[in-house]
């Protein structure tokens, strides 16, 4: 992870990326118990959205540090890296609200927990399902919090069906 991190972070200050917060299932360990993931998912803010090749920048900065495309992804040591371009509100703001975090002694930004349900109700698979449930389980989320964002950023019929779906009883 720590190799992740170097990497991010040079990508940062290089400009090749304004920002980046880790999301998905590797940043829900941050609130929950470990969860299998075969992958870093990465929210980035480039600095030239508009282009068509969004990623090149970043593939050849990985190129020229030794690290290869591996499908979608930028293998990073053992593990593939995908990036994520921000798109939209909600994406925008999960970024701009990540927080500091500590992944066995490597400074990443992660998306906070409340964005990382949300995001996960937007996507609506069964697996992002289970990861709200944790994450409500977790105590870092609420389900008041939950329903403001969704409420805000359009998701509100959806964060209805999960209630009835999961949490009415």
């Amino acid at each position: 992870m720590k190799e992740i991190a170097e990497l991010l972070n040079r990508m940062r200050a290089s400009g090749v990326i304004k920002d980046y917060a880790l999301f998905g299932a590797i940043a829900q360990m941050r609130y929950t118990e470990a969860v299998a993931t075969l992958d870093f998912d990465v929210l980035i803010a480039v600095p030239a959205p508009e282009r068509l090749d969004v990623l090149r920048p970043i593939y050849d900065f990985c190129r020229k540090s030794g690290y290869a495309p591996k499908g979608e992804a930028i293998q990073v040591g053992a593990w593939p890296v995908q990036f994520i371009p921000i798109h939209g509100a909600l994406l925008k703001d999960a970024l701009e609200k990540a927080e500091a975090a500590d992944f066995e002694g490597a400074s990443f930004r992660v998306v906070k927990a409340d964005y990382l349900a949300v995001i996960a109700l937007s996507v609506g698979r069964k697996k992002d399902f289970a990861r709200i449930l944790a994450l409500l389980d977790s105590k870092h989320v609420t389900r008041a919090k939950i329903e403001k964002l969704a409420e805000k950023y359009g998701f509100n019929d959806a964060w209805q069906r999960f209630q009835q779906r999961f949490l009415n009883e």
